[in-house]
């Protein structure tokens, strides 16, 4: 059996306001196209399939596309929700797509009832919020880790009636490479799920983290198809191909922008011929001048055209107060952040455990949204 495993495709999103639906759109031809070419019998979309619990209507329009292009070219789609889709919104319509070989799975206590192809069980494991699982489960441990062992052992015991067992799940596991672009989960400041967690089954399709990785020979990250911050520059984009029992091969996506970074001063940035092969990148340019040059970006452009993101850090000048990174931190480091700016000391740990309380309740309500 031939399994292509894509993941966070995040379908409506922008990169810094730039709309990104074009060269999603060209991802899901190039993925219906290896489906023909390769004779792939199953996709499997490891969540995060939008960007946000309300996708615009647009993004729906296209995964309403790539699904059905995705049949008719052959394959059947097992799909499960991601920690940025509403799971009732993904999941609406569930059971009748399953007739039409779209599998998709955005309900915890589905992570053990498979989806039989070819007498492989697909096991959709969505992502877990610990919070909501917890008490239905009845979980010893507050956490990502309790969650997913506890979906992962009624996994084990139902797999051992098949011929083999293929798992898709959304999380953070540990050792892992995370990039600006991943929205934070910790629990307790915990997100991390440790790989024998994954233990006992023929492949484990995992979903959440952009870059590409092999955590072991069958516990792999796809990535997303596309950069989606300037984090991921150098990363290649694209999806497994995995042939049960003989191994794993990656297909890379098409680059309809490459992004990249570039730091100097500014007469060298809009003369060098060296930086002539970013001219279409998207760019993180940051400027290395003693003094601020004026009309910074809009000299920039007349180079580098889709130039995005621009920062000073003059060489030789007195350091300055930087400005807070917020992108890609937890929003637990950034609220103390704001604490210890505003008052002048850190967070109480009283105060700080209350704090990350109140943003995992903000994102179980998101969740059940």
């Amino acid at each position: 059996m031939r399994i292509l495993h894509t993941s966070d495709w995040h379908l409506g999103r922008s990169f810094h306001r730039e709309s990104l639906l074009g060269a999603q759109a060209a991802f899901v031809d190039h993925l219906v196209e290896t489906v023909r070419a390769e004779r792939v019998d199953v996709v499997a979309v490891s969540g995060d399939v939008y960007d946000r619990a309300l996708p615009p209507v647009d993004a729906v329009a296209l995964l309403s596309d790539a699904l059905a292009r995705l049949r008719a070219a052959g394959a059947r789609v097992v799909l499960i929700s991601g920690n940025h889709d509403s799971a009732l919104r993904l999941g609406f319509g569930s059971a009748l797509f399953d007739s039409s070989g779209v599998h998709v799975r955005t309900e915890p206590d589905q992570s053990w009832q498979p989806v039989l192809i070819d007498d492989v069980a697909f096991y959709g494991i969505p992502y877990l919020e610990p919070e909501l699982v917890r008490t239905p489960w009845q979980l010893p441990d507050r956490g990502h880790t309790a969650a997913i062992s506890h979906a992962m052992d009624r996994v084990r015991a139902d797999a051992a009636r098949h011929r083999a067992a293929v798992v898709l799940a959304h999380c953070f596991v540990t050792g892992g490479q995370a990039s600006d672009s991943e929205r934070d989960i910790s629990v307790g400041g915990v997100s991390h799920v440790p790989l024998p967690a994954f233990d006992g089954v023929d492949y484990v399709a995992l979903g959440h983290l952009h870059g590409r990785q092999r955590m072991s020979e069958t516990v792999r990250y796809s990535g997303s198809p596309l950069a989606y911050s300037f984090s991921e520059t150098g990363h290649v984009k694209g999806c497994w191909l995995v042939t049960l029992g003989s191994g794993a091969e990656f297909v890379p996506a098409p680059v309809p922008r490459p992004v990249g970074r570039l730091r100097g001063d500014l007469d060298d940035l809009l003369t060098l011929s060296g930086f002539a092969s970013y001219e279409d990148h998207w760019l993180q340019i940051t400027l290395t001048d003693a003094v601020r040059p004026k009309q910074a970006m809009d000299r920039l452009r007349a180079r580098f055209p889709h130039a995005l993101a621009l920062a000073f850090e003059p060489v030789g000048a007195a350091p300055a107060a930087q400005p807070v990174r917020l992108s890609g931190r937890p929003e637990a480091e950034v609220a103390l952040d704001f604490v210890r700016e505003v008052r002048g000391e850190p967070a109480a740990p009283e105060e700080e455990d209350l704090l990350r309380q109140a943003i995992e309740a903000s994102r179980v309500k998101e969740t059940m949204a």
